[in-house]
């Protein structure tokens, strides 16, 4: 499933691919598509296989 998200970085909108079978909590760096810098993304899954995302800077 596709899932958006504004980059830390440069504030742009970026959108990443969420497997649901991957486990209800994931972690994965993915680089922004505008500014190429790293981002550390942390997806939870509910339940319902609704997923929450949030994205931090990544060093």
């Amino acid at each position: 499933m596709e899932v958006s998200y504004r980059c830390p970085h440069c504030g742009e909108e970026n959108e990443t691919l969420v497997d649901p079978s991957g486990g209800s909590d994931q972690t994965y760096t993915e680089d922004c598509s505008v500014c190429c810098r790293a981002n550390l993304i942390r997806v939870t899954i509910s339940g319902e296989g609704t997923p929450s995302i949030a994205v931090e800077f990544e060093e």
